[in-house]
């Protein structure tokens, strides 16, 4: 397909390995271990990311006249909307009562990963448009006679280049921490106000005086045993939140193995016991958490696992921010602030797409608003705070 000095060809995947691992790399880059090879992989191999849970991989590939990789992105045939965490279930019934199928769908993520980063994954040498893959993935949507394609958690370069050809934006929130140069993470507790730093302080005293040892294990330190406990911790949360545990036992291993020090796993233990664990992932400006999950009643343990170590392993380590996954207006009082994330759509039917296009023109404000509103609750030092 032509972008104005060559002609590229769009190819389907419907496996990872059937792509060199080093040229999609080549094009993912290094900043966001999610679109990597090796993440990406490890679900497939582990069996999570297949037909059965409703993720069938249909990565698309851009090579040149010359048979070399110039861009990919990792894209799935969705049969749901479930593990996506960008809510379309609305769009999908709204097509169903117009007699139209919204299923199955082109999904551009990193399935189960609510982390932003690039999506449209290209080579930086090879200079390909944003527009160029817009159309790949148009075309390929409708040579499978789709209703759509959706490409979530992207940049935001991205979200305005798919704007640009065609593509209907949606935006949402995510709250982050933000590195402001600490040295430390009583640095950090400086920059809170008087009120906020005492009840951080507290928080983090009790969770500590509470007879657990805390561990950050990366690398090789992880071991089957570390999996194992986490992997119950993972099972115990999803139970808990009546979700569906996509991720299999596995997964946890071809992660540790492929990933290697990429992963941080924030794990306690009471008396030699695992109580609980927080699984992250580095890149290299972020960590990123991922998932937690405990046994027992423990004060303050998600709090200290889950943000405060977070941040003193990033502190520690150079890295400009800590992202803590969905959702969580909690997070605010501990120095996570509201940020948006992105998403663009491409949707076939004339009728679904005004429609969307019209709640997405509601929607997008009352998002603004919202982080308006809820960065007034920053914890962060005003003029004449203590």
């Amino acid at each position: 397909m032509p972008d104005g000095s060559a002609t590229l060809t769009l190819t389907l995947h419907a496996a990872i390995a059937e792509i060199d691992a080093d040229a999609w790399d080549a094009c993912a880059g290094h900043d966001n271990p999610f679109v990597s090879h090796a993440f990406l992989s490890a679900l497939e191999d582990s069996g999570s990311a297949n037909a059965r849970t409703g993720w069938l991989p249909q990565h698309a590939a851009l090579r040149a006249e010359d048979g070399h990789l110039v861009a990919v992105a990792p894209m799935y045939a969705k049969s749901h909307s479930y593990g996506e965490y960008v809510f379309d279930h609305g769009w999908a019934n709204a097509l169903d009562r117009a007699g139209g199928s919204y299923y199955p769908k082109l999904q551009v993520a990193a399935p189960f990963s609510p982390v932003p980063g690039p999506r449209l994954l290209r080579r930086p040498d090879a200079r390909v448009p944003i527009s160029v893959v817009s159309d790949a993935l148009q075309q390929a949507c409708r040579s499978h006679d789709l209703s759509s394609v959706h490409v979530t958690f992207c940049t935001e370069e991205e979200w305005q280049g798919l704007g640009e050809a065609g593509w209907l934006q949606r935006i949402g929130m995510q709250f982050h921490w933000e590195n402001r140069g600490y040295s430390s993470f009583d640095d950090f507790l400086a920059d809170l106000s008087s009120r906020k730093r005492k009840v951080l302080r507290r928080e983090r005293r009790d969770a500590n005086a509470a007879g657990l040892t805390f561990h950050a294990l990366s690398g090789a330190d992880i071991t089957e045993a570390h999996w194992d406990a986490f992997y119950r911790f993972y099972q115990s949360t999803v139970d808990r939140k009546w979700g569906s545990a996509y991720l299999t036992r596995r997964f946890f291993s071809l992660l540790g193995e492929r990933l290697g020090p990429r992963v941080v796993l924030m794990y306690a233990e009471n008396s030699g016991k695992p109580v609980a664990g927080a699984l992250n992932l580095v890149g290299t400006e972020a960590l990123y958490g991922r998932n937690w999950g405990c046994r027992g009643d423990w004060p303050f343990l998600h709090f200290e696992l889950c943000y405060y170590r977070a941040i003193d392993w990033a502190v520690v380590h150079g890295l400009r921010r800590v992202e803590a996954g969905a959702q969580g207006r909690h997070k605010i009082q501990r120095g996570y602030m509201p940020h948006p994330t992105y998403s663009a759509h491409w949707i076939a039917h004339s009728g679904l797409r005004r429609a969307v296009a019209n709640f997405l023109q509601e929607e997008r404000p009352a998002i603004q608003a919202e982080m308006a509103e809820l960065a007034t609750e920053s914890p962060f030092r005003k003029d004449g705070d203590g």
